[in-house]
């Protein structure tokens, strides 16, 4: 019980400090911070069983309650690639659409755009890397081929008025090329920011990488510095403990962690 209350107060201490820092030279942080949730996508594509549909609709269902503003449902790839995401048309169909929360979904060709579209996609997502290497073992394509792919979709996406966000990895370094050179770096205030519930997923490609982002990790560490996510923490992770009781794992969480032994 102390150790825990002594590492909670560690962490209040440096949000106490990051909020002084906060108001020196760098600058202030932005009021607002939007989340993008993409546990039910990028966090259960590489579980090696096969979460049952019903699990799937249930877990965006109680992220929605939690009151994420952006939850990116699943992904319309090839299920020979990516068993997983087989089910994704009866996920989207099957969730409780609330108001004001986008469900974006992951379409990486024009073939995916196609069927995310007929399923009622609403909001969809491209991706490319600015690595080579990852290109090829991530897409088995080329940059250049990716962009191509993406500019398909775009031009689709275009044409029916459909919202496309897009992603770029290896922007910040690459585990096989290492650091990507960019013709000018910059520090900028960033206001969106993507994590996945328990810390689920990451990339299978980026050997040695520590994972993904745990939402209620960046919840309360945006809390703890004053900026608003409109996010209901104890709700979010009862939707964490829900996801990992289903999938027989522990969270990645360390304020999930440190809770259940409050």
């Amino acid at each position: 019980m102390a150790t825990v209350r002594e590492s909670l107060r560690r962490r209040l201490v440096g949000l106490a400090s990051l909020r002084a820092v906060s108001t020196s030279s760098m600058g202030t942080f932005p009021k607002q911070v939007k989340i993008v949730e993409v546990g039910p996508r990028d966090g259960l594509q590489n579980e090696k069983n096969i979460v049952p549909t019903p699990v799937k609709i249930k877990l965006i269902d109680m992220l929605s309650e939690a009151g994420l503003p952006v939850i990116e449902a699943t992904s319309f790839v090839s299920p020979k690639w990516v068993p997983q995401m087989s089910d994704n048309a009866d996920v989207l169909k099957g969730i409780q659409k609330f108001p004001g929360i986008n469900y974006p979904v992951l379409t990486p060709n024009f073939k995916g755009f196609q069927a995310a579209v007929a399923a009622g996609a609403k909001e969809v997502s491209v991706f490319g890397a600015a690595s080579e290497l990852f290109t090829k073992k991530n897409t088995n394509c080329s940059i250049d081929e990716s962009l191509q792919r993406c500019d398909q979709v775009l031009q689709a996406a275009r044409t029916t008025g459909i919202p496309v966000r897009g992603y770029v990895s290896c922007v910040l370094g690459c585990p096989y090329e290492g650091k990507i050179p960019p013709a000018k770096v910059a520090e900028m205030g960033v206001s969106v920011v993507d994590s996945s519930v328990a810390g689920l997923g990451g990339c299978p490609y980026a050997q040695g990488a520590s994972g993904n982002l745990a939402t209620e990790d960046l919840v309360y560490m945006l809390a703890g510095l004053g900026i608003h996510t409109g996010v209901n923490l104890q709700k979010l992770l009862e939707a964490g403990t829900f996801i990992c009781q289903a999938l027989n794992r522990k969270t990645s969480s360390k304020v999930a962690q440190a809770t259940c032994k409050l």
